[in-house]
């Protein structure tokens, strides 16, 4: 069973259609990277599967379970599923452990030093295990987003969604996080990546989707999309892009 399956997803912004008839499936272990244009509705889709926005029309399963049935649980289905933001939205008055360790004791009950453990084993494993007793005002950007991911992976979701998460990074900062989402990768990890960084796309992506006009124009294989596309538009696009 695929672990997440998304059937006409709509979602309307002040009667615009931003998403209008998505349709995306993801198996386990598969890496899937959203590309388009500012606007095309890759950061609304991650957050109507998170439900942090109401979904208009359409279905979506994670698993078994639908999701948009409007009896569902919100919170239980947000346990199964890890949302990174390009902001980081750490908690500043929190130690980078207490950070990561906050949603496994609070929303999954575990207890504070099993949880403990567990975060310093991750932190230890991507190269954060000297900063656990730092405050997020302390590191650098790249470092707080490496700790934003850690926490989402704390939970151990069925889902790990990433939003752009380099768009607020330097440059010089981008390659020490992709690095990290490239690990998670090899753990298999299923993960639904919304990017603008292409050859990121290219290397760690099973699939790449291509949305335009509020739907899936284009999907395929990573490189197959990137490198020959098929559909004019994803044609323009990559053009447009890699001409900036």
């Amino acid at each position: 069973m695929s672990v997440l399956r998304v059937k006409g997803l709509r979602k309307r912004y002040g009667g615009r259609d931003v998403l209008a008839g998505v349709d995306l499936t993801l198996d386990s272990g598969e890496v899937v990277c959203l590309i388009g244009a500012s606007g095309s509705g890759k950061s609304t889709i991650l957050r109507c599967l998170d439900l942090l926005e109401p979904v208009d029309d359409g279905t979506v399963w994670l698993g078994a379970l639908d999701i948009t049935d409007p009896r569902v649980d919100a919170d239980e289905v947000r346990r199964q599923i890890g949302l990174v933001f390009q902001a980081y939205n750490l908690f500043p008055h929190l130690s980078v452990l207490d950070n990561v360790t906050l949603a496994p004791r609070r929303v999954h009950g575990q207890r504070r030093r099993p949880a403990r453990a567990a975060a310093m084993a991750l932190l230890d494993r991507f190269g954060l295990a000297d900063k656990a007793m730092s405050y997020p005002d302390s590191l650098s950007g790249g470092q707080q987003q490496r700790v934003a991911l850690v926490r989402a992976v704390a939970t151990r979701p069925r889902l790990l969604m990433l939003d752009e998460v380099t768009s607020a990074l330097d440059p010089e900062l981008v390659t020490e996080v992709l690095t990290m989402v490239a690990e998670l990768r090899e753990a298999s990890m299923t993960m639904l990546i919304a990017t603008h960084e292409l050859s990121f796309a290219r290397d760690v992506a099973d699939r790449v989707c291509f949305l335009h006009d509020g739907v899936v124009h284009e999907q395929g294989p990573a490189r197959e999309l990137l490198d020959a596309p098929r559909q004019r538009r994803t044609q323009e696009f990559l053009r447009r892009f890699r001409d900036r």
